[in-house]
């Protein structure tokens, strides 16, 4: 019997897939009514996150709803810090806190923790590789080290990462042991990740844009390449996609040196610039996702703009950050349909 065609996969080993496959950052999150319902059933965001059961079933809804090329693992960035016993929650409507760490806390950080505090997730991969249809991608991921070192630093979340930044400043040698134990324990997640069944995995790295070109260097680019190196020397046939939010130019050698399989573009790359990244390798990206807000007119010249520009090459199609909450669920469907070809019945 023939191996099943996932398409994502075609991609992150150098193909171009006509029409690209898509999935969407976040698409499994509160702009589905059915997502609504089962984040209630949780108690707690968290709880969704460690509930094997809970996060099969919201991972596996907008596959059912859209039929994704890919379905990417329901959980969190910050389970890492959690798993550090950083009294990691959730606040309605502000976003995560935790308890903010210092340079004793640094060096006094239990690693060992960290893994069987995320069994629960790895049940959760299983599950869903076991009912995802046999054509669709499954990824695992994680938090980049300099985005989960921002949160642990300033407790939350702010808008420029002001204080990691001071922090690693004022504190190199006790950032630079962070991040490094942060690398190490995302690339043992990433292969737990994997050996549970995840088909690739993706490193989010949501606040690299706030860095300068030397400090994109340092906590962007080294430790990124850290983790994926790890994992390849262990999982040799891994595929790994690296996102760097904000990264601008920093982008153009973001790939070689990180040694990430497939990169992926937020909405403010310019598509030429996307373009000379594509001749070095697949790109993934990198619709704004206001466009999915706004639905219409202004959603299709968004896609066809994309398709015009990066469809002839290796493409994955998604967008150049998560869904936002106000996204119409019909206006996904709008989305795929046009991705797909057969917005007009085609």
């Amino acid at each position: 019997m023939p191996s099943p065609r996932r398409k994502v996969l075609e991609v992150l080993q150098g193909s171009t897939v006509t029409p690209p496959p898509i999935w969407l950052m976040r698409q499994a999150g509160r702009y589905l009514p059915e997502y609504r319902e089962t984040r209630k059933q949780a108690g707690s965001f968290l709880q969704l996150c460690y509930s094997p059961d809970l996060a099969t079933e919201v991972t596996l809804q907008p596959i059912r709803r859209y039929g994704f090329d890919a379905a990417i693992l329901f959980s969190d960035i910050l389970v890492i810090p959690d798993g550090l016993d950083r009294n990691v929650h959730f606040i309605e409507g502000s976003g995560p806190r935790m308890e903010p760490i210092d340079e004793e806390g640094i060096f006094s950080l239990s690693p060992e923790k960290v893994l069987p505090h995320l069994k629960p997730v790895m049940q959760a991969v299983e599950q869903i590789r076991a009912r995802l249809p046999d054509e669709t991608t499954l990824l695992g991921f994680c938090g980049a080290p300099w985005t989960v070192a921002t949160y642990m630093i300033a407790g939350h979340g702010t808008s420029d990462q002001a204080p990691a930044r001071l922090f690693g400043y004022r504190h190199p040698k006790a950032f630079a042991h962070l991040l490094a134990v942060l690398a190490d324990l995302s690339a043992d997640y990433l292969v737990a990740q994997i050996d549970a069944g995840a088909d690739a995995v993706q490193i989010f790295d949501s606040w690299a844009g706030v860095l300068g070109e030397t400090e994109f260097e340092e906590y962007a680019i080294k430790p990124v390449a850290r983790i994926i190196r790890s994992v390849k020397e262990r999982r040799p046939q891994a595929k790994i996609i690296a996102f760097a939010k904000g990264a601008g130019m920093n982008l153009r050698h973001y790939r070689q040196k990180t040694g990430a399989d497939m990169i992926g573009l937020d909405w403010s790359v310019p598509l030429s610039f996307a373009a000379d990244l594509q001749k070095d390798g697949p790109v993934q990206g990198n619709l704004d996702p206001m466009r999915v807000v706004a639905g219409g007119l202004a959603l299709d010249d968004g896609i066809d703009a994309i398709l015009q520009v990066l469809g002839q090459g290796p493409l994955v199609f998604n967008l150049g950050h998560g869904i936002t909450p106000e996204a119409n669920p019909d206006h996904v469907t709008q989305l795929v349909n046009r991705v797909r070809g057969i917005a007009h019945g085609a």
